[in-house]
């Protein structure tokens, strides 16, 4: 029998609200400028391979600082959260908040054309995913959704076999895949009345999850710190 596992709230509704963010964002890299995916690095690193076979060497460095930049991300996620495993009272606001910091300063370089704003924007995205940690041997990654889609095909096929399956991990897939999906809907709607300036909306967003999440830990602390004294 599979071990039972669960997670907490706040990791329901923030994953949810983050990889609907993701959505966001990627919806306005693909309907930008240069028409490209900013939440995940499948696409580009197969572009980078493409522009050096090509020898297109624009095209590279390209690709090489949009990969760097959301590389970049994950090892300021790595510094600013420094665990592994999802607990309540890391430093993931502080994190959010530099994710909405880098989003704001990209959206004027985007409405300007400048590629720059595409690698502050990955450099956002890289450092949310970063974010994503082990809960009980489960990886929680909110800006791509290839290997959720993966583990739901495995797990579809378990079951198949009479197997038993991980029904938790196949909850978090389908919030994130439905939830990111979602995100890109209202990013192609957002797009059409706020063109590049769409990143405004998932830089607001990122920003009040930061904020509310280190007020909800400020919170939960004291008030545990407070029964405990009793």
């Amino acid at each position: 029998m599979p071990v039972l596992r669960q997670l907490p709230g706040w990791a329901w509704i923030g994953g949810g609200v983050l990889a609907f963010i993701a959505g966001i964002v990627n919806a306005a890299g693909y309907m930008g400028f240069r028409h490209q995916s900013i939440t995940n690095l499948t696409g580009s690193s197969s572009l980078l391979g493409v522009a050096l076979g090509t020898g297109d060497s624009g095209e590279a460095w390209h690709w090489a600082l949009s990969i760097g930049a959301f590389v970049t991300g994950a090892v300021l996620s790595g510094l600013i959260v420094q665990q592994r495993t999802l607990k309540l009272g890391r430093r993931y606001g502080a994190a959010l908040v530099l994710e909405s910091l880098l989003l704001f300063a990209a959206v004027p370089l985007l409405d300007a054309g400048s590629s720059i704003g595409l690698y502050l924007a990955a450099m956002g995205a890289g450092l949310q995913n970063g974010m994503a940690s082990t809960y009980s041997g489960m990886v929680f990654r909110t800006t791509h959704v290839s290997g959720m889609f993966t583990d739901l095909g495995i797990y579809i096929g378990q079951r198949l076999r009479g197997l038993d399956v991980d029904t938790l991990r196949i909850r978090v897939c389908v919030l994130v895949v439905v939830t990111f999906t979602l995100g890109g809907a209202a990013g192609a709607l957002l797009f059409r009345v706020l063109q590049e300036r769409t990143l405004l909306i998932p830089a607001v967003l990122t920003g009040l999850c930061g904020v509310t999440y280190g007020l909800y830990c400020q919170y939960t602390m004291k008030s545990a710190t407070g029964i405990n004294a009793d």
